[in-house]
């Protein structure tokens, strides 16, 4: 977890403020009870406020922030050990403030200091008062010194060693929880953002179907008419099959945006998910797409999947998937279709290809519409093998890295019969 700006301003003022809560504390208890606090005990809670002020002078510096916040809380250290002296060591109250700098520790450093910070804190009590205790330094503190048995006393050091990695333990498992969620968040946010794109792309195709699907079927079916008509050279003949089949590729996009739109009224009928993959395998094959450097393995020739589901979004799923996967492997390649029937009627379909793989910040791109890792993509294949997922309230994974390969895994919930 990195440190940044906003941690060490959060630790500046929770110190600001759990220090203004103690002189409140130590005002109130000294003018409506006997009990004596001395001066110097103010004086030492006040320097925490001098360096407030210099720590606030570093934070506006900008610079270095782990440095900052490591410096804090060893300094924070030191002034609570200095405090717990002047209070009395273990009869004093104030040995409990080296639990804030371990809960600091845990949640804007890491689980190593939270760990470190607590033996520190464990160490500097354990030798302040054993150092009191045994006379090397005089008793400093309200009243007069009072004897304790060295098992006491080491009973209670041990409970507050054990308090202070307990402490440190259930911050680093809490923190730890807080991290994860905050990374679910930002996933559902990414997962939000997608959706929001793939609306207004439905917005987007409705309004393109109908302003340019008709005149590009006139132009077409035009241009087929005129080839077959006039008389054309070779050169005139291949311009007139250019415009054919770009008036195609262009039909084409038109429709992949229909398949991101309000999908319409869907027939759902018992299919067979091994016969829909085949027949897109040979559609591909014979189209040329498929050169003889590319194989295609894997258990789906000799399973029968039956699903209740849309034939026509299954062929739609399984031909962007394929065709993404042919293109990642341009030079040839293996591409690995499993498919797997659980015991709660889940079915699960991967596709693992052998081509190029795809760095982190393309990965997590690959549903964006319009965003395409191949420069003669429309970047809406996936956007719609998304959405045909998410109709299905289905799961896709995709795991990639560059030259290593791409795999895709989807796993649909049972169909109804």
């Amino acid at each position: 977890m990195s440190t940044e700006k906003k941690d060490v301003l959060r630790l500046i003022l929770l110190r600001l403020v759990i220090v203004t809560s103690l002189i409140v504390s130590a005002l109130i208890i000294q003018f409506s009870t006997s009990a004596f606090l001395s001066l110097n005990q103010f004086y030492l809670i006040l320097s925490f406020y001098l360096l407030s002020l210099i720590y606030i002078f570093l934070y506006v510096l900008g610079r270095h922030f782990v440095l900052q916040v490591s410096a804090q809380i060893l300094f924070d250290l030191i002034l609570i050990t200095t405090l717990v002296y002047i209070s009395g060591g273990l009869q004093g109250f104030f040995y409990f403030l080296y639990v804030f700098d371990i809960i600091a520790a845990s949640i804007i450093l890491s689980k190593r200091a939270a760990y470190i910070t607590a033996a520190l804190s464990a160490i500097s009590l354990g030798l302040l008062v054993e150092l009191m205790y045994f006379k090397f330094i005089p008793y400093y503190g309200p009243g007069e010194e009072m004897g304790i048995s060295l098992g006491l006393m080491n009973y209670n050091i041990f409970m507050a060693w054990s308090a202070f990695f307990l402490v440190a333990f259930f911050m680093n498992y809490l923190t730890e929880r807080l991290r994860k969620a905050q990374d679910e968040m930002q996933l559902t946010q990414k997962e939000l953002e997608i959706k929001n794109k793939l609306a207004a792309a439905g917005e987007v195709a409705a309004q393109l179907a109908h302003e340019i699907r008709n005149p590009l079927a006139a132009i077409s079916g035009s241009v087929q008419v005129l080839k077959d008509e006039l008389g054309l050279n070779g050169e005139q003949k291949d311009l007139m099959d250019i415009i054919v089949s770009e008036s195609k590729r262009v039909s084409h996009s038109i429709e992949q945006f229909l398949n991101l739109a309000s999908p319409g009224q869907r027939t759902f009928s018992q299919i067979d998910l091994t016969d829909i993959l085949k027949e897109t395998l040979t559609l591909l094959q014979s189209s040329g797409e498929m050169n003889g450097n590319m194989q295609v393995q894997g258990n789906y020739s000799s399973m029968s999947i039956q699903y209740f589901g849309n034939l026509n979004q299954f062929k739609q799923l399984f031909w962007n998937i394929l065709r993404n996967a042919l293109k990642a492997m341009p030079d040839g390649g293996t591409l690995t279709v499993d498919f797997e029937k659980n015991k709660k009627g889940e079915i699960q379909l991967r596709f693992a290809d052998t081509g190029i793989g795809m760095a982190e910040d393309k990965k997590e791109r690959i549903f964006e519409p319009f965003y395409s890792g191949f420069e003669d993509g429309q970047g809406l294949g996936m956007a719609v093998v998304r959405k045909i997922v998410d109709d299905y309230k289905g799961k896709i994974k995709v795991a990639s890295e560059p030259d290593k390969g791409t795999e895709i895994i989807i796993i649909l919930p049972s169909g109804k019969a």
